[in-house]
Formats: C-alpha cells, structure tokens, sequence
C-alpha cells in the first residue's frame, strides 16, 4: 500500500545541480513506486535576479561572481554531466546563463494546468541539454506546447506579466525559511534535503519520512 508524500522542490532553471537533484529525486521514486505516491511542487528561486535579458557568458559570469578560471569551470562542468549521465540527464554546451524570471511564472500556471514537472524537465533540457535561452519566449512556448499545454495560453502569460506577483511572494517564502542555495527539497513540509544528492540519499530519506509518519 502507498503512503501520499508532499515534496516541495526549491530550484532555479539555470542550476545545474537542480537539474541533477530532479533527476535523481525521480529515480529514488519509481524505487519506491510501491510504497509511496508524490506529489511533487515546483517552487520558484533566482539565482541571477539582476540578468540582463541577453545573458551573460558562463566563463565571464562565474568568473566575476566566484572567481573561478576558465580552467576551473571546465572541470565543474565535466564533473556535472558526469553526474548528471549517472541519474540519466544529458548536460550539452552551455555557453551562457540567463534570466529565468518569466520562466518561473510560467512553471506556476503550468502547476495550476497539472503540467508543473513536465514543464520543469522540458525547461532544464532545453537550458541545460540544448543551451536555449530559457528567458526567450518562443523557448518558452514551444516547451509548453511539448508538454500538453495550450501554447496560445502560454504565450499570453508571458506576455501579461501573469502570476509576476506570486512568484515573488514565493521567493520571499524561502528567504523566510532560510533558503539561501538550491536545489532544496522538503519532504512532508518538514524535512529538507540539500543539494544535488546521489538517488540513495533521496531514497534513504523518504524511507524514514514515511517510517515516521506511519
């Protein structure tokens, strides 16, 4: 017999671990697919609130915010598609990094749509797999339309500023819990799981949750 789980994923499209921790979240559930049915709620976090819609360029970003050498990012950045292959998402060239803003509003309408993950996979391959600009609209559309939703009605949230203000009261909601990096999963809205995690973390983790609630 199942038990109901709520998990609340805290992550932003331009993370890269946030596209690992999705995966392997997903792999420690079908695991456990016998004993538990997720309900699993995507929640809003900016890790470049100020970038200008054009981007930046990857070596120049981390560079300046972190101090990293071109050297440096090249081997972060093979350790995470290894990382990323292990749990089965594919990382491609990711040459620049972008606002995400408009890409949050329109993850919470597809979460009214019951399309919320769906949206969320297609969004992380586009960026991370493809290197689309996850801020463009047309991108946005298309991944939308990939995923069962009306394209027409996605096209009019991005353009109306829709769900601006819930977005934001969201991310004021993690700032209040805490929330400083990303991905952060909250399981049962009371334990949370940083990071990344191998699937046997996410899988040892809700095995205790659910032992407790039971």
């Amino acid at each position: 017999m199942t038990q109901p789980l709520r998990i609340d994923f805290i992550s932003d499209i331009a993370c890269p671990w946030c596209a690992i921790g999705l995966s392997s979240l997903q792999v420690a559930l079908s695991r456990l697919s016998d004993v538990v049915e997720p309900e699993i709620v995507v929640h809003p976090f900016e890790l470049n609130p100020q970038m200008r819609p054009e981007g930046e360029a990857i070596v120049d970003y981390l560079g300046r915010k972190y101090g990293r050498t071109p050297e440096q990012i090249a081997e972060t950045q093979r350790m995470i598609r290894e990382r990323g292959a292990s749990v089965g998402f594919a990382f491609g060239p990711r040459t620049h990094v972008y606002n995400t803003f408009d890409a949050h509003r329109l993850l919470h309408w597809a979460g009214i749509e019951g399309k919320q993950v769906p949206l969320k996979l297609a969004l992380l391959r586009a960026y991370h797999g493809e290197g689309k600009n996850p801020g463009d609209h047309d991108i946005l559309v298309e991944a939308a339309r990939a995923v069962g939703l009306d394209p027409a009605r996605a096209r009019e949230v991005l353009q109306s500023g829709a769900y601006a203000d819930e977005v934001r009261e969201q991310e004021r909601d993690n700032e209040a819990m805490g929330i400083a990096s990303v991905p952060a999963v909250i399981l049962d809205q009371r334990y949370l799981v940083s990071g990344g995690q191998p699937p046997e973390t996410f899988e040892q983790a809700i095995r205790q949750v659910l032992a407790q609630a039971h």
